[in-house]
């Protein structure tokens, strides 16, 4: 019997196969639009900021050193401690300069004796002159005499002052209050005093309250400062009585006030800064002179600005950018210049207007040019306004 009913059937059941295979596969439906979070940007009034590192040093800093030469005979402080203007520090043997100061005392009686020997005498010589008794050669010479005298006791008053004030000497006070560092000498030694550079050192005193903190600038920030000093109507010269602020190595506030009391007068040639100055008050004493901080300097007079989080801020190489919400809810960037961080906000100096909606969480999730599901940020209080931290 003939096969080809079953090679028919065969060859019809692969043609159907083969029209299934050509068929469409059905579609898959498109993702829905990324939720991103949207707010508008804040105002707020804003200062700029500049920091710089420097470091504390005292408003007066003496060595203590001796005036005498002489024996260390006492002293009469603990090393470290706080020390006030006028307490006594260290003594000197006295002996040997009361010793002096006696013997000052009986060569000026001497001289005065002398000196009233001599005006007796030439009391007597004007009449013994007047009645040709003696000549007038001799009278000249008790004259003389008598000037002499004088000298001798203004010399021995002299000898006297000085021999007192190396008495005076011997006992060594605290010229300025503040804090004493420790002895140098131990009691029994000898002391070369004088004015020389071969005096011996005994302690040293800082002073504490209050402090000053140096710091250097770039010659385009101290033009920055004086005109904001001229915007501000600033009469004091030289950016004098300008508020800062200072943080310690371990803080991160900048806690602590001062004011500029002194810019210098030169630029340096070789780094292109300038020495600048200010003055903190330390009346618990935690400042300490080299002690290392930074400072904040005000470097703008204060303005309105637009800010956003920080986290709405892209990146494209060297250009930053914020998602601006367009029509449609369609993303599109808008390329910004960055200002200083302001309690957790960043300032938007360029490129934003206030009526941009701006795409604040999720901007990994977007791209240009995609619908997005805004979903608006919720109320928030604008951050306080306060001092600012520096990007720089």
């Amino acid at each position: 019997m003939p096969k080809f009913p079953a090679r028919v059937a065969s060859l019809a059941l692969l043609a159907g196969a083969l029209a299934g295979c050509g068929q469409d596969a059905p579609k898959q439906a498109a993702p829905p639009p990324p939720n991103v979070t949207v707010a508008k940007p804040q105002k707020q009034q804003v200062t700029d900021y500049d920091e710089y590192v420097g470091r504390f040093i005292a408003v007066d800093m003496v060595e203590v050193r001796a005036r005498v030469s002489g024996y260390l005979d006492k002293i009469l402080f603990e090393d470290g401690q706080i020390v006030k203007q006028g307490d006594l520090l260290f003594v000197i043997d006295r002996r040997p300069f009361e010793t002096t100061v006696a013997q000052a005392h009986a060569t000026l009686q001497q001289a005065r004796a002398n000196l009233a020997f001599a005006d007796a005498d030439l009391s007597r010589g004007a009449q013994l002159v007047r009645d040709k008794t003696i000549t007038e050669q001799t009278f000249d010479q008790r004259t003389q005499a008598k000037r002499v005298a004088e000298a001798s006791v203004a010399a021995q008053e002299a000898n006297l002052r000085q021999a007192q004030l190396d008495l005076d000497f011997t006992s060594l006070k605290a010229p300025v209050t503040g804090r004493i560092g420790d002895r140098r000498v131990s009691i029994g030694n000898l002391v070369t005093g004088g004015t020389g550079g071969n005096t011996t050192l005994l302690a040293t005193i800082v002073s504490i309250d209050p402090m000053r903190f140096e710091f250097t600038f770039d010659e385009a920030s101290y033009l920055r400062y004086e005109r904001v000093a001229s915007g501000g109507n600033d009469t004091q010269s030289r950016n004098k009585g300008m508020p800062v602020s200072l943080r310690l190595i371990d803080e991160t506030d900048f806690k602590h006030e001062g004011k500029v009391d002194f810019v210098d007068n030169v630029i340096d040639r070789a780094s292109g800064t300038i020495r600048g100055r200010a003055v903190v008050p330390n009346p618990n004493g935690m400042f300490t002179p080299g002690m290392f901080a930074r400072v904040r300097v005000p470097g703008s007079l204060p303005y309105e600005a637009l800010l956003v989080p920080d986290a709405a801020i892209g990146s494209e190489q060297v250009r930053k950018f914020v998602f601006v919400l367009g029509a449609d809810n369609v993303v599109q960037p808008k390329y910004v210049t960055l200002g200083q961080l302001s309690n957790g906000l960043r300032v938007i100096k360029d490129g934003l207007s206030p009526d941009d909606t701006i795409v604040v969480n999720g901007i990994a999730r977007i791209r240009p040019g995609v619908k997005v599901n805004p979903q608006q940020q919720g109320a928030t209080p604008p951050p306080a306004a306060g001092p600012q931290a520096s990007n720089k």
